[in-house]
């Protein structure tokens, strides 16, 4: 994105996503160093600052800013097969009594990747990483289902990946 792509961002975006997210106000520069990061976490603040017309000091400390804010992270993301973990599934969890103390427990769990409250057929959804079949079984078995509150559990045990991306940019 250039500079005067990034001027050129509607107002009425910029509200309606502050307006939406009720989280710090970000100004069309600051969305366009992270649509940049998205694409590369590693590009160099200089190139992000030709980019969105700033110095790479003031990109330097916009970052910094959004990382504090915890608006982003940089981060590396692997793909769990080739780091050993052999079994991914997602796990709809009904509940008992409170969502929220279920979902902190949960959350605890090294191998609950991400957890998320819902409405519809499950009160939560658990994304779970394991080193094979065995260890699913332990963590949902176990673990899962021993965390007081839960109700029932639906197992979806991913066969292949097609598809995951972090790019969806600042919409």
């Amino acid at each position: 994105m250039h500079s005067d792509a990034v001027a050129s961002r509607s107002a009425d975006q910029k509200d309606s996503r502050e307006s939406r997210n009720g989280g710090p106000q970000l100004d069309a520069v600051s969305l366009a160093i992270i649509e940049q990061l998205q694409e590369d976490g590693r590009r160099p603040y200089a190139a992000i600052g030709k980019a969105v017309g700033l110095s790479e000091a003031a990109v330097r400390q916009r970052v910094q800013k959004l990382l504090d804010q915890g608006v982003m992270q940089i981060v590396a993301v692997t793909d769990p097969l080739t780091v050993g973990f052999r079994r991914q599934a997602m796990v709809g969890v009904n509940v008992e009594g409170d969502v929220e103390s279920v979902a902190e427990a949960l959350s605890a769990m090294s191998e609950c990747e991400y957890v998320v409250m819902t409405a519809g057929s499950f009160d939560l959804m658990v994304e779970v990483v394991c080193e094979d079949d065995d260890h699913l079984l332990e963590v949902i078995n176990r673990r899962i289902r021993a965390v007081p509150g839960v109700r029932s559990t639906e197992s979806f045990v991913y066969m292949k990946l097609k598809k995951q991306t972090y790019m969806w940019g600042t919409r």
